[in-house]
């Protein structure tokens, strides 16, 4: 009997644990809604679509995994966020700092993205199907051996 329930266990304890590797904490949501200030906070797997984050400081966020469909994130700080695999279709995304975040296998769909600063972000496998892009240096093919310039500090 004692062997039954051990390989029981041993079977569904992964179910159990996998569920946690994209699991937002409740506070940081809370926090950033309310306050619209998250640094470091771990929102992976967070629904935060429709929200208005108008100039959020998410510096080193984790978005991994993240619904941010239709969210209106102008002039917020995601410098060095982690957005892997995030969703931001139809997003609103003018005059965004993603400088050094990870926008791997991003989903912008429909995104409006104009002057946001992506210098020395990762864009691996970007979705940017009927994506309106301006002044901004996401594209097809990126630009071989082209400077991309980092926004002035103003410090």
């Amino acid at each position: 009997m004692k062997l039954f329930h051990a390989a029981t266990l041993s079977l569904l304890a992964p179910l159990f644990l996998s569920g946690s590797a994209l699991a937002f904490d409740p506070l940081h949501v809370q926090r950033l809604l309310s306050t619209g200030e998250c640094f470091r906070c771990d929102l992976s797997g967070a629904d935060l679509s429709r929200a208005h984050l108008i100039g959020a400081d998410l510096r080193e966020a984790n978005l991994q995994g993240a619904n941010l469909t239709r969210t209106n994130l102008e002039g917020a700080d995601l410098t060095r966020a982690n957005l892997t695999g995030a969703n931001l279709t139809q997003a609103f995304l003018t005059n965004v700092d993603f400088k050094q975040a990870n926008l791997d296998e991003v989903n912008l769909t429909r995104a409006t993205i104009y002057d946001a600063n992506v210098f020395g972000a990762s864009m691996n496998n970007l979705d940017i199907t009927d994506a309106n892009i301006f002044n901004t240096a996401i594209g097809i093919g990126g630009e071989d051996g082209a400077e991309i310039p980092d926004w002035p500090r103003l410090d």
